[in-house]
């Protein structure tokens, strides 16, 4: 017989089946660093990589139903959907409460056209404002509309996720050479960084069937060593999540969840404790 598309034992354990629980973390996390209300999570990749779809799939996990927090773009062409530098909260339980992280998004790295390298080293220091609108042909820079000249620690970026599709073949070198610079600006200030792998399903048939199959899967297994994040970019391997974005669904899927609430506790975890060793500059 053919070989079984599965390993016997999955390299990772999820806690599937335990949903509450995980949910229930995320829900009593709180910021150990008095300075920091919310952990910012920034997300950087290639154009349609799925970040947004991944900022409203965060938000249906905590809201307990299907929203629509980010309008996401179904055109896959080569040009950014996401245009300016925004902030997004999470609503929590009760009047006005937010949850303590927020996440931004950014431009896609697409080549001459995508966000500069520059900006998001800026991003990382706290130095663009909310709602600034990057320009691909000119970076931001002191004294400009969008320039915060005196970031505090609540501005800077705690944890830096790149996200990408799981289906492409490869990252061009262009990008991959923008997300190195990114990666060693984020190493010298110390930022922890994450891959989130998307597309899982699409990926793999055995996942498509069974989502649990997702880290006993062969292929993905293949995939996340040969994707160029652990060799090229020098992030850990137990940095590297795979996450499957609600796309079409109308409805939650508690396994769909697990892996979004077991991605989101590292994050978080690992921005909490970058932002509780940090010091105002």
């Amino acid at each position: 017989p053919p070989p079984s598309p599965l390993l016997k034992a999955p390299w990772r354990e999820i806690p599937w089946g335990n949903k509450q629980e995980l949910l229930q973390y995320v829900k009593n996390f709180k910021s150990q660093n008095e300075e920091v209300k919310a952990i910012r999570v920034l997300l950087c990749g290639p154009v349609g990589a799925g970040k947004t779809s991944f900022i409203n799939s965060v938000n249906n996990v905590l809201q307990g139903r299907m929203t629509n927090t980010v309008l996401t773009s179904n055109i896959t062409f080569d040009q950014s959907f996401t245009k300016n530098y925004k902030t997004y909260k999470f609503k929590k339980e009760g009047r006005g409460n937010v949850y303590p992280f927020v996440f931004n998004d950014v431009m896609g790295l697409e080549e001459r056209t995508g966000v500069r390298t520059d900006d998001i080293i800026l991003a990382l220091k706290g130095h663009v404002k909310d709602g600034y609108k990057f320009n691909p042909s000119a970076s931001l820079s002191d004294g400009d509309f969008g320039y915060n000249s005196y970031p505090s620690i609540s501005d800077r970026v705690h944890v830096l996720v790149y996200i990408y599709d799981n289906n492409a073949s490869y990252l061009k070198p262009s990008i991959l050479q923008k997300m190195r610079e990114i990666r060693e600006a984020a190493q010298e200030l110390g930022i922890p960084q994450f891959a989130i792998l998307t597309h899982i399903d699409e990926a793999c048939g055995e996942t498509e069937k069974n989502l649990r199959n997702v880290y006993r899967s062969k292929h993905l297994k293949r995939k996340q060593q040969m994707c160029d994040f652990s060799s090229s970019l020098g992030i850990p391997k137990n940095h590297i999540l795979l996450v499957k974005n609600y796309t079409s669904e109308i409805q939650l899927d508690p396994d769909v969840d697990a892996l979004i609430l077991s991605a989101l506790r590292l994050i978080i975890d690992f921005g909490g404790n970058y932002a509780e060793n940090s010091v105002s500059l």
